[in-house]
C-alpha cells in the first residue's frame, strides 16, 4: 500500500477511555476534542515536512477510512496535519 500526491495513510491511535464524575465517557460521545492523534504509515510523493513513523494530529473530520489486511487507517490530506509530534 502506497499513498499518491498529497495523500497520506495514518493509523489512528485510540486515547484511552476517560471517566468523569464515575461515568466512562466514549471516544465517540467526546466532542471537545478537534483533533485527531496518528501515527503515519505511508506517505505521497508530494508530501514534506513529515516522514513514514512520525505520530501527527489532524482534523478528526478529515479525509475517510479504508480497509486494509484486517486494519482501519484514515486517508487524509497532508493539509489537514496541525502538528507533527
Amino acid at each position: 500500500m502506497q499513498a499518491v500526491n498529497y495523500y497520506l495513510v495514518v493509523d489512528p491511535i485510540k486515547d484511552k477511555d476517560k471517566k468523569i464524575g464515575g461515568l466512562l465517557i466514549s471516544d465517540t460521545l467526546d466532542v471537545d476534542h478537534r483533533y485527531s492523534k496518528g501515527t503515519i504509515i505511508t506517505k505521497g510523493n508530494l508530501v514534506e515536512g513529515v516522514n513514514n513513523g512520525d505520530i501527527i494530529h489532524y482534523d478528526k473530520h478529515a479525509g475517510h477510512q479504508i480497509h486494509w489486511k484486517d486494519n482501519v487507517y484514515e486517508v487524509i490530506k497532508a493539509p489537514d496535519i496541525v502538528l507533527v509530534e
